[in-house]
């Protein structure tokens, strides 16, 4: 059969640069590995892709290769192997392709390490999950119960999977290893895959006779109801860890953690800065002017509160140590209060006769208007 047009297999034109050949040689090198393409003719596609690429990638054959095609590149490429069949590879392009394949290549049939995998005890992944709660509870502090679906580790064979112990032996198909080597022959050479064992799924182990109780799972899964102390000052955003309500663990490690994050509901009046807690009240204009003691509500219960006369609309009184608790120490933050004047819409007869006997008085010296206007003059 003739060989197509390298340029056609990589899905380049003529005149495409060394960064286009390289670019599109590990596009096609992924896209037919027989590790990750199962079809019939992935292999052959993954040689004839390689072929090509070994040629490109070479100035002195892609020369003569666009100069004379096949025959100019014959004499030169049959020779194999990684000693002359590779003269435009280096081992960064193949890194680069084979980081991105699932289940690791431990050497290409000269002498690369072997990754071992870790078939002891492992802790479970975490978990994470949300919980609404009022203001006030975020304020003070609350204990809440809460259901967790967990598979906890069984305690009658602490997580073996194994009758006894005498009942545990070493996987014959990995010898304890917990993983296997599968070779494959490519047109880079002899490439081994590194797996998990088949038979022991990476704990290295075989058991005889299972345990009665979990039935050789290790763990049993269980509803559980649990109480969760969420402190005084916590806000929206923060965390609470849970410790082994996470994910199960591997060969009998521990379970892995539950973090709830905690959202608050807004408050109705009260507004939280930091440790600090703002309201606003309203008070008359009467009151304002002529200043009064008011029970002001705090998050800590009401507490009397002196408005100097005078006070101005928006103006801010602070209440020290009434705000919220700080997470770390007992220092509490502050409350301040903000002074809404009410001017009323609609007056008694004796309400508007007062009135009237005030702004008669006032008539007799300069309004404040009539100061604010007399700096335009």
């Amino acid at each position: 059969m003739a060989k197509r047009d390298y340029y056609e297999v990589l899905g380049l034109s003529k005149g495409a640069s060394e960064d286009e050949i390289k670019k599109a040689y590990r596009q096609m090198a992924k896209k037919y590995h027989p590790d990750i393409n199962k079809s019939p003719d992935a292999e052959e596609k993954f040689k004839e892709v390689n072929e090509a690429y070994e040629v490109l990638s070479n100035p002195e054959k892609k020369a003569n290769y666009d100069r004379f095609g096949h025959a100019g590149v014959d004499g030169n490429f049959s020779q194999g192997g990684f000693g002359s069949g590779f003269g435009g590879f280096n081992m960064d392009d193949l890194n680069d392709i084979f980081s991105s394949f699932t289940g690791g290549f431990s050497g290409f049939g000269f002498g690369g390490n072997r990754q071992r995998r870790n078939n002891g005890p492992t802790k479970g992944e975490n978990r994470y999950t949300t919980m609404t709660i009022d203001f006030l509870d975020a304020i003070h502090g609350v204990d809440k119960l809460i259901h967790v679906d967990v598979d906890k580790m069984c305690d009658a064979c602490h997580g073996s999977g194994a009758y006894s112990s005498a009942d545990i032996e070493t996987c014959p198909t990995c010898h304890g290893t917990g993983h296997v080597t599968r070779q494959t022959r490519t047109a880079f050479g002899i490439m081994q895959q590194v797996t998990e064992c088949p038979d022991c799924h990476g704990s290295g182990k075989h058991i005889k006779r299972h345990c009665d109780k979990c039935g050789g799972e290790g763990y049993i899964h269980r509803r559980e109801e649990v109480e969760v102390s969420i402190p005084a000052g916590i806000n929206s955003g923060q965390q609470i860890r849970v410790a082994g309500m996470g994910e199960r663990g591997t060969n009998g490690g521990p379970n892995g953690d539950l973090y709830i994050e905690i959202n608050v509901r807004p408050h109705q009046y009260f507004i939280r800065e930091g440790n600090n807690i703002h309201i606003k009240v309203p008070i008359s204009a009467i009151d304002a002017t002529l200043g009064c003691t008011i029970d002001v509500p705090t998050v800590h219960g009401d507490v009397e509160l002196t408005i100097p006369a005078g006070t101005q609309p928006n103006q801010q009184l602070r209440i020290k140590g009434y705000g919220v608790k700080d997470l770390r120490s007992d220092n509490r933050g502050d409350e301040y209060v903000e002074v809404e004047v009410t001017i009323p819409k609609k007056l008694t007869k004796e309400e508007r006769d007062l009135y009237s006997q005030l702004a008669n008085r006032s008539n007799k010296k300069e309004s404040v208007f009539e100061k604010f206007k007399r700096q335009f003059k």
